[in-house]
């Protein structure tokens, strides 16, 4: 007797591609939720109905803060002490650094470069500080030292804390991811009004701004560090019956040391680039000076200051990175070079001091404020406008601000408040996963329950923008710069400069060139995203692994079938990642354009900082946040677990 077979039911050849599926069923959800939705609360802006007027709560915050600031014990004998605590330490390095005078602080840098990483990046520490002293800036430099050398330290021991505890226990290691993720994402000019409430205008407002967002990198890469440690070593030390805080102190810690190290580094740069933001609020320095500057958009001046931070930055990165390597130019154990150095400095500010040469000489200085200024001036009458055929600089921000910001800013406005959940939600779940997507969905409703969807549209409108141009010179650049090592040897120190110039140094420039709007602002945000952009592209190519090339090459494949076939495919995650890096980057680069007209959340921000307006400030600066986590989410690739969804 026949049997009777029945075929197995397969999919649809279209439902085997899992992005197409995600998106079919996402099309489905929404056939059947929009018309309720829209029949209830419209298809325009986001309805009022759904928003929380938040106003009067943080009105009263600040105003029960402002009153309570000087009698308050919470503020006397807690918050006080803390800003005594900051006061007593910065005075007690900077006066250090005098007293040490150019010659000590020199000498000092240099040899401990010199121990570090050999007679190379001794010569080059101590040309930077040498250059810091011939343009002028000594003493702002030993101001903006001496604030890093706190901030510095208050963050990686808060990191270190954070990330101890996410390394060593599972549960605040989930705990401790969101706030790391907001932390990381708010861009820095977001949260200096809570501070500046709390602590006033000075130098414990700055510090404390700078450790709140230069301690994430220092927790991150502690707590990866410790649960990377290799379980064999751990293992083996647990079986001599060591207890667990000598198997912290005697293995974890040690295994995680090139971690630390990084940490360590990130930090370091994390606080340099808060220099001139923390300048807004007391800091001093080197970032008052570049402050000034924007507000006459003196470009000399700014340079000048500019520099000193840019040098400070790369010595530094040099150092701890050669540090974290495990180099060091000597055999002799390192507590005497240490010694040496410090003894060295020691007789040197003596013989100073008796000669009366603490101070940088006068005469020894540089000034190209003149100069830059001058050349400024020329390109700024020949540039700006009158130019033959091509037209002027102010003419293409015009037509950038005409034919690209405005449509995409009308476009986005346009668009009904549930169609931009929609199109979130479909771009997180494609990349990502259904929680990503969910996350991702509900920061941007977050934006309209506070009620500033209009104006985070338009500083979204100005992010898309600037990433699009980013990207597309990034990803070219990048490209380049792997297929040529020459041409990538040339790049790095261009990208060295441009990665560690403070963000306001941009702004000054591309004003006097664009003029004052929203043009300037993705500008300068391009120029400061694109270094992340360019380096990530190129190692994420360099990378693609040898054997699908030489694959490619066997089977006659020419260098551009080989780039777009193998390379690009091949590297899908570095160029997502990119993507990422410059999407934050450009963000914190476009709400502190707000101070040169871009508007939106960048001005509600500087408005709510300038007038005291914690609700204005602070709904923004939640606004940034959400931004930032959506578009955090909406490009960030994430590893397909095996209990996702089709």
């Amino acid at each position: 007797m026949a049997t009777l077979t029945v075929p197995t039911p397969r999919r649809l050849p279209v439902l085997r591609n899992r992005a197409v599926a995600k998106l079919l069923l996402l099309a489905l959800a929404a056939a059947v939720l929009v018309p309720p939705i829209n029949a209830h609360w419209g298809g325009g802006a986001w309805p009022h109905a759904l928003t929380v007027d938040l106003s009067k709560p943080l009105a009263d915050a600040s105003n029960w803060v402002i009153d309570n600031r000087d009698s308050h014990p919470l503020f006397l004998y807690f918050f006080g002490y803390i800003s005594n605590a900051v006061v007593l330490s910065v005075r007690a390095v900077y006066l250090t650094l005098l007293a040490a005078g150019w010659t000590g602080v020199t000498v000092f840098g240099a040899l401990v470069a010199w121990r570090v990483a050999g007679v190379r990046l001794a010569a080059g520490t101590a040309a930077a500080f040498l250059a810091c002293g011939a343009l002028g800036m000594w003493v702002p430099t030993m101001q903006t030292l001496a604030l890093m050398v706190v901030a510095v330290l208050a963050s990686v021991a808060v990191g270190a804390v954070l990330g101890l505890a996410a390394g060593l226990s599972d549960r605040l290691n989930r705990a401790l991811r969101p706030v790391l993720d907001t932390m990381q994402v708010l861009p820095a000019f977001a949260y200096l009004l809570p501070v500046v409430l709390v602590f006033g205008i000075g130098v414990p407002a700055a510090v404390l701004a700078t450790v709140v967002y230069a301690a994430p990198p220092m927790a991150r890469l502690t707590a990866l560090g410790l649960r990377g440690a290799d379980p064999e070593v751990l293992e083996a030390v647990e079986s001599l019956g060591a207890t667990g805080r000598q198997r912290l102190l005697t293995a974890r810690i040690p295994l995680a040391r090139k971690e630390l190290l990084l940490g360590l580094n990130q930090t370091i740069m994390m606080a340099l680039s808060m220099a001139v933001i923390a300048s807004v609020i007391g800091a001093g320095g080197l970032g008052d000076r570049v402050y000034q500057a924007l507000a006459s958009v003196d470009v000399g001046t700014a340079l000048a200051a500019g520099i000193p931070i840019v040098l400070l930055a790369i010595v530094l990165d040099r150092v701890t990175a050669a540090a974290g390597d495990g180099t060091d130019a000597s055999d002799r154990p390192r507590t005497i070079g240490r010694l040496y150095a410090l003894g060295v400095t020691v007789v040197l500010a003596l013989a100073a001091r008796l000669l009366g040469a603490l101070d940088w000489p006068s005469g020894a200085t540089l000034d190209i404020a003149g100069p830059v200024n001058t050349a400024k001036d020329w390109m700024v009458d020949h540039l700006y406008s009158g130019v033959p055929v091509v037209g002027g600089t102010a003419e293409w921000a015009g037509h950038f601000t005409t034919w690209v910001l405005d449509p995409v800013r009308s476009g986005l406005q346009w668009l009904p408040w549930w169609a931009v959940l929609l199109i979130v939600a479909a771009l997180a779940w494609v990349i990502g996963t259904w929680r990503t997507a969910l996350t991702a969905v509900l920061a941007m409703a977050a934006i309209g329950v506070l009620g500033v969807w209009e104006p985070s549209l338009d500083t979204l409108s100005q992010v898309l923008a600037a990433v699009a141009v980013t990207l597309v010179l990034g990803f070219a650049t990048g490209i380049a710069a792997a297929r040529s090592d020459r041409f990538e040897r040339a790049l790095r120190p261009v990208l060295d400069v441009f990665q560690t110039m403070p963000q306001f140094v941009y702004l000054i420039p591309v004003v006097a060139l664009f003029g004052v709007g929203r043009a300037p602002a993705v500008a300068a945000s391009v120029v400061y995203a694109l270094p992340a952009v360019v380096r990530i592209t190129a190692q994420g190519l360099r990378q693609v692994d040898p054997a699908a090339l030489e694959s490619a090459r066997s089977l006659g494949a020419t260098g551009r079938q080989q780039l777009w076939q193998v390379q690009l495919p091949l590297a899908r995650r570095s160029l997502l990642l990119a993507a990422n890096q410059g999407v934050v980057l450009v963000l914190a680069v476009v709400i502190i354009g707000g101070l040169v007209g871009g508007g939106a959340l960048g001005y509600n921000v500087a408005f709510g900082l300038a007038q005291g307006d914690l609700a204005t400030g602070l709904v923004a600066g939640a606004a940034i946040v959400c931004l930032g986590l959506m578009l955090d989410r909406v490009t960030q690739p994430t590893e397909r677990r095996a209990r996702e969804g089709a």
